[in-house]
């Protein structure tokens, strides 16, 4: 017996575009890839995530929303389709929580990006993390480790800690993590 019922998730009126995708392409290989039937509702800006047969199940659901939000956080869907590997997960930093106002927002938002992009320029390089910075959220893909580490840069940062500091902070995790996987290779070769 398969899923019954939907899910939906909200997505900015510009990125609705971008979900479906020239001629369509993206939104259908949503739905081919994770077995679901998707309805674009633009007056209500979300899109409704429904079973395509018998065989869809959670998993099949889930990755779909993931995917969905991914976009509607500003990720290109190339991306955003990374989420369709289990180790790849998806992170969600709402700026609004930690902003007094809009002159801190927007402060807080320079001190992510950095002058010219550096900052996240280098938290991408240094965890391996994708990251986006939109209005009001940062959203961050990769997997588990990866994740924590820009996670735990942009926490710093928006913090007030110093970007040198945090710089340093990501080489050390990144040499650190290095460490860690070719001791496990070491130990489990394949």
């Amino acid at each position: 017996m398969g899923v019954k019922g939907r899910l939906i998730v909200p997505v900015p009126k510009e990125r609705l575009g971008v979900i479906i995708g020239k001629s369509g392409a993206t939104r259908r290989k949503i739905e081919d890839l994770c077995n679901v039937k998707l309805w674009i509702d633009s007056a209500n800006n979300e899109v409704v995530i429904m079973p395509r047969n018998e065989k869809t199940t959670i998993a099949d659901m889930m990755k779909a929303k993931n995917i969905l939000q991914a976009i509607a956080l500003g990720f290109n869907s190339k991306t955003a389709f990374s989420l369709l590997d289990e180790m790849v997960i998806l992170e969600y930093i709402d700026l609004g929580e930690v902003a007094r106002n809009k002159a801190d927002l927007k402060r807080i938002k320079g001190r992510i990006i950095g002058e010219e992009g550096k900052a996240r320029r280098m938290i991408e390089e240094l965890s391996g993390a994708k990251l986006v910075i939109g209005e009001k959220h940062v959203g961050i893909i990769g997997d588990y480790e990866q994740v924590r580490i820009a996670r735990e840069a942009v926490e710093m940062l928006i913090s007030g800690r110093q970007h040198k500091t945090v710089y340093d902070f990501l080489r050390r995790q990144r040499h650190e993590l290095k460490r860690r996987r070719l001791e496990l290779w070491e130990k489990y070769p394949f």
